[in-house]
């Protein structure tokens, strides 16, 4: 069977005109009963709303005992007024719009491939509210549901060239606050603790934690001092993102950041947050890549720097393809987009999957 396109099209238009920024309780709610409408449009059945403090996330079953969870989230990082200022729009063989991306186009190529199917028992659907604020308020639900199913479908996208995500980078940040002693900075300097300056010191401790030579990359991305040019600074804050591909890495950077110790004797350190995605490691998707690829035998698997709530379902053990939603790019950017072409053949890709984990 084919998938129907100009249908597939209808439905990522209603859901990418109902804006859905993460901590948007309204929106996130109208974007949900949309998810939810066309969850039981296509597949018929009831969607049900679980309420949680981040918002609603949207829940399908197919009956059954469950086989295979297909995962995915409603929510988008764009703020309300972006679709005024990039409205949905088919052109030239892309799709444009907020969302279209990351990542309702590959809720709609999810949904649309389930509907190829002539059983659904032992699929459940979970599309959460909270992916692009770090799922704190979805985690449980999702590995609880992972591990009832045995396997699990993560439709982020793809990319440009169509690559599935065989691994992921695991991911966190973490704050650094530096207490210092304000003084004057003309008349008394000598009698304050420069938090600015201490930041400068621990910003170069931090850098040299990073392994590029085993993926692990740690960037002081943001940082804050100061109330006035007259003034030694009191405060001082730094934010840093970290990014490891093992778990022997994730529990070293833990460690070093743990181990930052003032270079000024009288300065203070309070060391928060952490790595909140474990990796992905590539042995989990294996199984599932070599079933996609009886689908698609030029279909390419890489591993990636950016996390997803595949993350979490690999953490618990449980096999994980990622990346099977919209083929495009321009994630999070005001480009955003996705292919046309592939939305049928990624549906299809869907069928295939599901039919084959369903079948036992």
């Amino acid at each position: 069977m084919e998938p129907d396109l100009p249908a597939m099209l209808d439905d990522l238009r209603t859901l990418v005109e109902i804006e859905s920024p993460s901590s948007d309780l309204a929106a996130l709610q109208a974007s949900a009963a949309a998810v939810a409408g066309v969850l039981e449009k296509r597949l018929g059945g009831t969607a049900v709303l679980v309420e949680s403090p981040a918002g609603p996330h949207v829940r399908w079953s197919g009956g059954g005992s469950p086989k295979v969870l297909v995962l995915g989230h409603h929510d988008t990082v764009f703020p309300h007024g972006t679709l005024a200022e990039r409205p949905f729009t088919v052109a030239d063989g892309r799709v444009y719009g907020p969302g279209v991306f990351d990542m309702l186009g590959g809720l709609v190529q999810a949904i649309h491939g389930l509907a190829l199917l002539e059983r659904r028992a032992g699929v459940e659907v979970l599309i959460t509210c909270d992916e692009e604020v770090g799922s704190n308020a979805s985690r449980e639900l999702i590995q609880e549901l992972a591990l009832e199913c045995g396997a699990v479908l993560v439709f982020e996208g793809a990319g440009e060239g169509g690559a599935v995500k065989t691994g992921r980078k695991g991911c966190g940040t973490f704050e650094v606050a530096i207490t210092g002693r304000a003084s004057h900075a003309g008349l008394e300097p000598e009698a304050g603790v420069n938090a600015l300056v201490e930041a400068a010191h621990q910003v170069l401790a931090i850098a040299a934690l990073a392994r590029p030579e085993l993926g692990t990359t740690v960037v002081p991305s943001m940082a804050s001092a100061g109330t006035a040019s007259n003034v030694v600074p009191a405060q001082a804050s730094l934010t840093v993102d970290v990014r490891v591909a093992s778990v022997a890495e994730k529990e070293r950077l833990e460690a070093g950041f743990g181990a930052l110790e003032p270079r000024h004797p009288e300065a203070v350190l309070k060391v928060s947050g952490g790595i909140t995605r474990p990796p992905m490691p590539e042995d989990v998707s294996a199984q599932l890549f070599e079933v996609a690829r009886q689908f698609d035998g030029n279909l390419r698997g890489v591993s990636v720097g950016g996390g997803s709530d595949g993350n979490l379902t690999a953490a618990v053990g449980v096999p994980t393809l990622d990346g099977l939603g919209a083929v495009g790019g321009g994630a999070h950017a005001d480009h955003e987009y996705l292919v046309l072409d592939s939305m049928s053949e990624r549906a299809r890709l869907t069928a295939h999957l599901v039919r084959h984990l369903t079948a036992g």
